[in-house]
């Protein structure tokens, strides 16, 4: 009796071991290119996971600005982009770089300085803040990456009616870095700094940083995501990366992106049609 138990619950064991390996074995990765407001608000180790539990599939983050991410994309090395720049995302589906773009989510920028103000930026209009820090010659720190954020930051510069970039050399300051990086300088240079909201709430290293400007809606911050076109780039896992999308478009999706909260505030907005 003893030694049939015993088989058995060896049998039990190896049946389990046995799944395992054939679940590694066959257990698919792709390349996602994204933002680094996306990875440093900390919203992927809040979804991916959950992507992952539900379909077995695990996701390698390239965490860049969105330029950057969609032109990986355009050399197939990613097989999803995950990115928040609306106008470069249209041209890249007019090139035939994907196959087709989905809203996901929404948050906003906000316009970051010390808490003091110096250029009395504070308010409700991004517009007017801008252009008091131009008149007050304050020191502004832009990403300068040719990301989502910084391409959102020249339109304001530009509808202001001043230069993109109206304070270059000793008061506009370029980092070519990501948002993280730019508010830790902001922070240590006690400096201006346009960030997405969702990578301020994640950030520790405030110091005397506060929001200044926020609910003008033209700081409004969509994100987008789309399967690169496996037309131009036959390596792209294309099954896998449109698994992805369903899945982050889909009720169960959207509600872990809604899930996702810091100190009790909402990061992000689902609104995937």
């Amino acid at each position: 009796m003893f030694l049939l138990v015993h088989r058995r619950l060896v049998q039990a064991i190896l049946a389990v071991a046995c799944s395992t390996i054939v679940s590694f074995v066959h257990a698919e990765q792709i390349v996602m290119a994204s933002t680094t407001s996306t990875e440093q608000s900390g919203l992927f180790e809040h979804l991916l996971p959950a992507f992952t539990k539900a379909t077995g599939i695990t996701i390698k983050v390239v965490a860049v600005g969105t330029g950057q991410a969609l032109d990986i994309a355009r050399r197939g090395d990613a097989d999803v982009v995950f990115v928040h720049d609306r106008a470069a995302e249209d041209k890249f589906m007019a090139e035939g770089q994907g196959v087709q773009r989905f809203d996901v989510m929404y948050n906003d920028f906000v316009l970051i300085g010390q808490s003091d103000d110096p250029a009395k930026a504070r308010g409700k209009d991004i517009g007017q803040a801008l252009k008091n820090i131009a008149a007050n010659n304050a020191v502004f720190f832009s990403r300068g990456d040719n990301s989502g954020t910084h391409a959102a930051e020249l339109r304001y510069w530009k509808a202001a009616g001043l230069e993109a970039k109206p304070a270059k050399g000793l008061n506009y300051k370029e980092c070519g870095c990501g948002m993280g990086q730019a508010l830790n300088m902001a922070a240590a240079a006690g400096t201006y700094v346009l960030s997405d909201r969702g990578t301020w709430l994640n950030f520790k290293n405030r110091k005397q940083l506060a929001i200044l400007v926020e609910g003008d809606t033209k700081l409004f911050n969509q994100y987008g995501v789309m399967v690169v076109n496996p037309a131009k780039h036959p390596e792209v896992k294309a099954k896998e990366a449109q698994a992805f999308v369903d899945w982050v478009i889909s009720s169960a999706g959207q509600a872990v992106i809604a899930s996702y909260k810091i100190n009790g505030e909402q990061l992000f907005f689902p609104n995937a049609k």
